[in-house]
């Protein structure tokens, strides 16, 4: 039986699926803990050895391994643009979109004390960008020299004003600094350019953020770290709503992955707004991604408290009788913590809502009105997600628990909140085997089987 095994390095845990490509069929999953900090080899070998027994009984030749990573942090990258609302914010979509976490980002000319704040973060990449083409040129040369200046030792994809390209690569040269050059995230007024950059961040990740991350042990086994792993669950869910030229898609969908650092929404859909409104802002991309990292069940778990505010925890809990913030401190320290009893499991249920609503709120747009001779005028900014078709649930807390469809509805739309444009009435589907982000990397190879699959597997609540 061929089959591939498709790995990912997650920063808690390695999680390894097991692929029968002819017949389209999971034969196995396992995991077990991330250890990045001595040999991450050692995690997948931990995760391998789960998968022996069913090797050998079903006779599996393994004919490719593939992976994404998040491990050792993810992908952390810092985004400098020129106007905060335009390119700077292109290039942070950008960045979201090559699967980042965007630490930072930079607006106008930096300073020598953000150049020193960008270095003293350990950041993986910087996206340089600034300006439409043929626009203002002194913002991102400036901050070009200002790179070369202070010496960074960071891989730079420059994505901004084409007319600049040729006097930045001469700096970068004779500083002999790494970079990237490709065409503009912003090239026109508004207008979102998020795909060649995304391809250079993916090309710079294998090419040199593997390495830098100590990594190179699994490369070596492997066929290749493709990708950062939030950027393949992307690839998975276009792929799961678009279709391919063979197989139907399953419509526009939002997918919400809780995590121990972090809550990930992603949305693949158009968005624009109803016919009497009006939009306004940068373009939205068809494919979304927003991170968030102050929404965490374990590593972020205290400052989801701080976010959240103890009023909105106690409105999903109805229990006064729970210290609130001493179980956030408590998960916070302990970010192996598994829930051993039901109070626990509805204390993280209660934190996944909180996390579910939070998120979902910053990802979709809003409404903004003023008042006019003819009555109310209304502007949309951002994306109209309330007619999304499916809400898919990912991530531990969602696969373990006994009420998934319950955190999912803690982010829907509310009428006495008819601003925030959050999915009104959709259907749920549930990654209970966690495939979404392997599958996003057998689709490099089989787009079609990857479609089946991801429809057979990710089930109706």
């Amino acid at each position: 039986m061929d089959c591939y095994l498709l790995i990912d390095f997650g920063s808690t845990f390695t999680k390894l699926t097991l692929v029968d490509i002819k017949n389209e069929e999971i034969i196995a999953t396992s995991k077990d803990i991330t250890t990045v900090e001595s040999d991450i080899m050692i995690g997948f070998e931990n995760a391998f050895n789960k998968l022996q027994h069913r090797l050998i009984a079903n006779k599996v030749n393994i004919v490719k391994k593939l992976a994404c990573s998040s491990a050792a942090g993810g992908l952390k990258m810092a985004a400098l643009g020129l106007v905060p609302e335009l390119t700077t914010e292109a290039a942070k979509r950008a960045a979201l979109g090559a699967g980042a976490k965007v630490q930072k980002v930079y607006s106008f000319e930096v300073t020598n004390k953000e150049i020193e704040e960008i270095k003293n973060n350990k950041t993986d990449i910087i996206l340089l960008a600034g300006g439409t083409d043929g626009g203002n040129k002194k913002c991102i040369l400036h901050n070009a020299m200002m790179i070369a200046k202070h010496k960074l030792n960071i891989p730079i994809v420059v994505a901004g004003n084409k007319t600049c390209q040729d006097e930045i690569e001469d700096i970068f040269k004779e500083n002999n600094i790494y970079y990237r050059m490709c065409e503009n995230v912003m090239p026109k007024l508004n207008q979102l350019n998020a795909e060649p950059a995304k391809e250079e961040i993916r090309k710079t990740f294998m090419e040199k953020i593997i390495e830098a991350k100590g990594m190179k042990n699994a490369e070596n086994y492997i066929n290749g770290i493709l990708m950062p792993t939030p950027a393949a669950v992307l690839n998975a869910a276009e792929i799961l709503s678009k279709g391919t030229d063979r197989e139907d898609g399953i419509g526009s969908l939002m997918i919400i992955d809780i995590g121990g650092a972090t809550t990930d929404v992603h949305s693949v859909g158009k968005g624009d707004p109803a016919n009497d409104i009006e939009m306004r802002g940068l373009e939205e991309p068809f494919a979304k991604r927003t991170v968030e990292g102050d929404l965490g069940m374990r590593y972020s778990a205290h400052s989801l408290f701080l976010a959240a505010g103890e009023r909105k925890i106690k409105k999903y809990l109805n229990d006064d009788t729970i210290d609130i913030e001493k179980e956030c401190l408590y998960r916070n320290e302990n970010i192996k913590m598994v829930p051993k009893d039901d109070k626990d499991e509805r204390f993280d249920e209660t934190i996944a809502k909180c996390a579910t609503e939070m998120a979902i709120e910053r990802h979709v747009g809003h409404l903004e009105w003023i008042h006019s001779p003819i009555g109310p005028v209304y502007y949309q900014y951002g994306k109209d997600l309330t007619e999304i078709k499916y809400l898919i649930a990912t991530g531990g807390v969602m696969i373990h628990s006994r009420n998934p469809k319950d955190i999912l509805e803690a982010g829907l739309y509310k009428d006495k909140e008819f601003h925030i444009l959050k999915p009104k009435s959709p259907k749920y589907l549930l990654d209970k085997e966690y495939i979404l982000s392997s599958m996003g990397l057998l689709s490099i190879d089989y787009r079609d089987k990857a479609l089946r699959i991801m429809k057979r597997y990710i089930k109706e609540i």
